[in-house]
């Protein structure tokens, strides 16, 4: 089974870029099949890991940037995967 984690930052006013740089300067521990990072409007960072694993597995995730980097909370998703459709 692939499971996806979801991590997503919306940066304090002004720091989009810092908050980007230190997503990039925190890798995941571990080894996941994949790692993508992609910026939205209004200074958000998300992260996409994929890892074969089973959906409750214990899986490390990114940690939470300093309080003053961010202007709310980060929230965190976990998907299970279902496969690319066919073309």
């Amino acid at each position: 089974m692939t499971v996806a984690l979801m991590w997503e930052a919306r940066a304090a006013e002004g720091r989009g870029d810092e908050l980007l740089d230190w997503v990039r300067a925190h890798p995941v521990a571990g080894s996941p099949l994949r790692r993508e990072i992609l910026r939205a409007p209004g200074d958000r960072v998300l992260v996409i890991t994929w890892w074969d694993a089973s959906y409750d597995a214990e899986l490390p995730e990114l940690p939470d940037p300093d309080g003053e980097l961010v202007a709310r909370p980060v929230h965190r998703w976990r998907f299970e995967s279902l496969g690319a459709p066919d073309a």
